[in-house]
């Protein structure tokens, strides 16, 4: 199942839907990574957080085996850093044990849906379903209360972003794609994260990723010396009082 996922991914991103978002456009576009639909979207998600303490968040989506999920939270332990997982509700029910040692290890946890669809495609109803369903199997093992969701492929359109909102749940993307996905080399993706981030960058990593436990540590060196810290997403992003602009990046209304 990964390695299709995979390989659907590198076939869709070859059929030339790799493009930016467009600041302004109201179009939001895929990137070479996982956000390989374009949904049109006006409401955005929060790809970035305008920080003046050079906060960032690394996260990792979690879809696909395990295989790789120690190394990674041993890497993490290692350096003292707390990230954000987010889970797909099949992954959560299947590997429970590792849902539990994630939150045991003080990561946050958000949703990336029950099954891994193009959510701009369904209806209110079905978004609903969805979103409640894989909360409810993550709150069931860890006893946490989930606030977090990131759209499969970040595919997303009004809809969706509109109605995750009202059921108090802030959708998520991305600004640094470390496409660890692409069973890049350590240097490579450390190269790629290190030359992106700035300050309320929200770094995306997966939880499988062949190589991303061995860049982490490179990382998080690299950018602690450029005068990074770590947050997990939820205490990066602004819950209230807030404006996104045209880009998906969060300003507090007292900096506007």
């Amino acid at each position: 199942m990964r390695a299709f996922a995979f390989r659907l991914k590198t076939l869709l991103c070859a059929a030339g839907l790799g493009a930016a978002l467009l600041a302004g456009s109201g179009l939001a576009y895929a990137t070479d990574a996982e956000q390989v639909w374009n949904s049109g979207a006006r409401s955005l998600p929060v790809y970035s957080v305008e920080r003046t303490d050079n906060s960032i968040s690394i996260t990792f989506d979690c879809a696909w085996g395990t295989e790789h999920t120690d190394a990674i939270l041993a890497a993490l332990d290692e350096a003292g850093v707390k990230a954000t997982f987010f889970m797909v509700q099949f992954w959560a029910e299947k590997y429970p044990d590792y849902v539990r040692k994630i939150a045991d290890a003080g990561h946050e946890i958000g949703t990336h849906s029950a099954t891994h669809s193009y959510m701009s495609r369904l209806s209110e109803a079905e978004i609903r379903a969805e979103l409640t369903s894989s909360v409810a199997a993550i709150e069931a093992v860890t006893g946490k209360a989930v606030t977090l969701f990131r759209p499969p492929y970040g595919d997303y359109d009004d809809l969706l972003i509109d109605t995750c909102r009202a059921m108090n749940i802030q959708p998520v993307q991305w600004d640094v794609d470390s496409l660890d996905w692409k069973d890049l080399s350590a240097a490579d993706i450390a190269q790629r994260i290190t030359e992106r981030t700035q300050s309320g960058s929200i770094i995306l990593c997966h939880n499988n990723g062949l190589h991303t436990a061995e860049a982490l540590p490179v990382v998080i060196d690299a950018l602690r010396a450029k005068g990074f810290s770590f947050l997990p997403v939820g205490e990066l992003v602004y819950s209230e009082n807030y404006t996104i602009d045209a880009t998906g990046r969060q300003f507090p209304q007292t900096a506007q």
